[in-house]
């Protein structure tokens, strides 16, 4: 099986590192000229909640070739018309484009390479680039052993090429197959609105955010109104990590002391994550807030669900795009104490 890794950042450095040490025919294809010259001279480092390094093949985006078995989707979705439309060529007839992004691609990337093509995946580990050729796993190592992906079928069937990804993917990590696909995306999509979300709009690591009363009574609420949304739009939210993702919705103001408890338990092997979104903050690059967050905010629309603290993340993150500037926590916390005081 030939593999390509498409955005070989933070966690794709990490995917390929495994899975060219496991023996497998992978090629990690990035922009980033220098990230790819350092996997080639050095190989892929993993460092963070444990020590790896292996020997890679990684080339540009121009330098593909050939036709790939099985492609692993880890670019971000504002990119995917013109880097899906450069794959085309490179896939065969039955070639496999397993989609590992962050929110909900999967129909767009199926209306470009073709519906048929597409399995769907939940990555469910966190890592931050370091330097070119080093990604640093945030995730505590046990837990990213037994619980590092979900993927899937679009349609929930439990088939034979489901199966073959599975096994490749156990190379890097715990891979768990759902016969609910669209339920396991919003899960993660909760996740991520929750806490990366808020990192990007605060400026903090995740531990940032379970440490601060108001920063995860907000994640409370942000947590609260993705699952109303989803069960507006008839989405059954899966488990994660063997959790149920649902539990956390709040039926009353009452219910807040037992939910962040719950939520500090949750996230606390992933208090080291910064969010790839404030990475691109920092940077002064364009986010996918509209593809998290903003997922919740648009799909709110018409179904009488208010959906107060992901449209603060929402505005909080563009204002950041727009002045090109990275966010202070304690000016921006105060806007989500504002928002709490009235309610």
């Amino acid at each position: 099986m030939r593999i390509a890794i498409v955005g070989a950042g933070s966690l794709g450095t990490i995917v390929g590192a495994y899975l060219a040490d496991g023996g497998l025919d992978v090629e990690l294809i990035d922009a980033y000229q220098e990230h790819v010259n350092a996997l080639n001279q050095t190989g892929a480092k993993v460092t963070g909640t444990t020590e790896f390094q292996a020997k890679v093949k990684a080339i540009t985006p121009d330098q593909k070739s050939g036709q790939y078995d099985l492609v692993l989707l880890l670019t971000k979705q504002l990119y995917n018309d013109s880097i899906l439309q450069e794959l085309l060529p490179f896939l065969k007839e039955d070639s496999m484009v397993c989609s590992l992004q962050n929110g909900i691609p999967e129909e767009k990337v199926a209306s470009i390479v073709g519906e048929k093509r597409v399995i769907a995946g939940s990555v469910e580990f966190g890592a931050t680039f370091i330097e070119p050729g080093v990604s640093s796993l945030t995730t505590e190592y046990t837990q990213f052993k037994q619980y590092a992906f979900q993927i899937g079928e679009l349609n929930g069937e439990i088939t034979e090429r489901i199966q073959r990804v599975k096994s490749v993917l156990d190379l890097v990590g715990g891979t768990h197959i759902s016969d609910n696909l669209v339920g396991t995306k919003w899960s993660k999509l909760l996740i991520n609105n929750a806490f990366s979300g808020l990192s990007a709009a605060l400026n903090g690591e995740y531990g940032d955010i379970i440490d601060h009363e108001t920063g995860i009574v907000s994640a409370a609420h942000i947590a609260d109104e993705t699952i109303k949304v989803a069960r507006a739009n008839g989405v059954t939210l899966v488990k994660m990590n063997g959790f149920d993702i649902a539990s956390l919705e709040l039926n009353s103001e009452e219910d807040i002391p037992e939910r962040v408890k719950t939520l500090r338990y949750v996230m606390e092997p992933s208090r080291l994550l910064k969010a790839s979104m404030l990475q691109d903050l920092e940077k002064n690059r364009k986010t996918e807030i509209d593809y998290i967050n903003g997922v919740v905010s648009s799909r709110a629309e018409g179904t009488g669900i208010a959906s107060p603290y992901n449209d603060l993340v929402v505005k909080l993150v563009k204002s950041a795009e727009e002045t090109q500037t990275v966010p202070d926590f304690d000016t921006n916390i105060k806007a989500f104490e504002e928002l709490l005081s009235a309610q």
